[in-house]
């Protein structure tokens, strides 16, 4: 496993496991940057809580992101506006501002290299869609900018200019709010019902609980695992490249996108969803070869973003049959805006208040997009697949994974090491193997 930039510069706190059972009104599963936010926000308003985090708080998606905070995610807007109007599309754009603020005054007082840049998505060869999603902006209320040029050394028919954006530091920003807070460190909930969550040889019973842990690991209801699927992407980190004034994302599927950190220049891409192939480290190690030939590679490390069916996370009651369960999942490659999104959400459901952003994140709207279907056609390809060797959450069959040296679900995205050590949910246990 690569060790990504963040991971190799921050310290984290540590925290004990559980040792016994355990009683508390709200429970948080997962400790990434969603589940730490819903535990920083619930200590403050003086809610009793708990936290547990199956490994290390920040070591899933969180310590591996490229950290940028951004409301601009993708060409979105324009669709958003199409397939669910104008309010509710503002409401997302005014949820995603709002987490923006929230960070810039929380990383006022933690030192996490937090800077305001510019963010920047643009097209090779559309420059309509760039002038389409400028004005859906403006008509949001939002002064997004249509740019004819950029800085980076690809070709750019057009592109749309978010000013007042930022980037920061996760795992240091993490470490800060995290020291003090109610957190159980290698507690693996392996199941929840009706109200308790099971822990190995240990329980806990909530009044509330929050599954912030990434993909959703209740099978039972709400059926994430359709509304689901997981994308591996990468990054590289140069030494020696160029320094540009922003974060920039290439808004083509497989699109590369880029951004300064301190004397570094990350490249990510080379997705792909999870189990199948793609691009990897070698289509970045290909494009800086070109462009940044005197430059050297200092980190590579992969990531694992969970993608929902129509582009907006899921953030609200799990399911209609499960009333006190919550849920923030499916952020699309954009996890950190989406996770205090989530958290400001989260809270304030389970603390008796509403927040107007909620309505347009809601788990359950309308499953009925073409991203279901892609998703059932790859489940029931693999079900068929005679792979001896199946994942233990719904029984897909595995598959290696030459570059990473892993077992990786294609259906749900639940990764194995070689040994059979879990390394991504939503499995809840080791792969046994034969």
């Amino acid at each position: 496993m690569h060790l990504s930039l963040w991971q190799d510069t921050s310290r984290l706190p540590s925290f004990a496991p559980l040792e016994r059972d355990e009683r508390t009104d709200v429970l948080i599963i997962g400790g990434g940057m969603a589940g730490v936010l819903c535990a920083y926000f619930l200590q403050k308003a003086g809610v009793n809580y708990l936290l547990c985090e199956g490994g290390t708080i920040g070591s899933g998606t969180t310590g591996k992101t490229t950290a940028v905070l951004s409301a601009q995610h993708d060409t979105l807007y324009c669709d958003l506006i199409k397939r669910f109007g104008q309010d509710n599309a503002k409401r997302y754009l005014e949820a995603n501002l709002d987490a923006l603020a929230e960070f810039q005054q929380l990383c006022s007082s933690i030192d996490c290299d937090f800077e305001e840049k510019p963010s920047y998505i643009y097209s090779s060869n559309d420059a309509k869609l760039m002038r389409d999603e400028t004005d859906a902006l403006r008509s949001l209320g939002f002064t997004a900018e249509l740019a004819q040029k950029i800085a980076l050394p690809v070709k750019s028919a057009a592109a749309v200019k978010f000013p007042g954006q930022a980037q920061f530091h996760p795992l240091k920003f993490l470490a800060e709010i995290a020291k003090d807070l109610n957190i159980r460190e290698h507690t693996q909930v392996k199941k929840v019902d009706n109200g308790t969550a099971f822990c190995g040889e240990h329980k806990i019973q909530a009044d509330k609980i929050i599954v912030a842990s990434h993909f959703p690991i209740i099978n039972t209801h709400g059926l994430f695992f359709a509304k689901l699927y997981q994308k591996r992407s990468y990054v590289i980190a140069l030494e020696g490249a160029a320094e540009y004034d922003g974060t920039f994302v290439d808004n083509r599927k497989g699109g590369m996108y880029f951004r300064n950190y301190k004397n570094l220049l990350l490249i990510g891409g080379g997705d792909h969803r999870t189990g199948k192939c793609g691009g990897n480290f070698e289509e970045l190690r290909a494009f800086a070869k070109k462009h940044y030939p005197g430059a050297r590679e200092k980190y590579a490390w992969a990531t694992q973003d969970c993608m929902s069916l129509d582009g907006v996370p899921y953030i609200g009651r799990y399911s209609d049959g499960l009333p006190n369960v919550y849920v923030a999942t499916g952020f699309n490659e954009w996890g950190m805006t989406s996770s205090m999104a989530a958290a400001k959400i989260l809270t304030a459901f389970v603390t008796g208040r509403y927040d107007p952003h909620a309505l347009a994140f809601s788990p359950s709207r309308s499953m009925l997009r073409p991203q279901l279907f892609a998703n059932m056609g790859a489940t029931l390809l693999d079900f068929l697949s005679p792979t001896a060797k199946r994942c233990p959450h719904l029984g897909c069959a595995l598959k290696w994974n030459p570059v990473e040296h892993s077992w990786d679900c294609p259906c749900h995205g639940s990764r194995f090491a070689k040994n059979g050590k879990l390394i991504d949910n939503p499995a809840t246990g080791d792969l046994r193997l034969k």
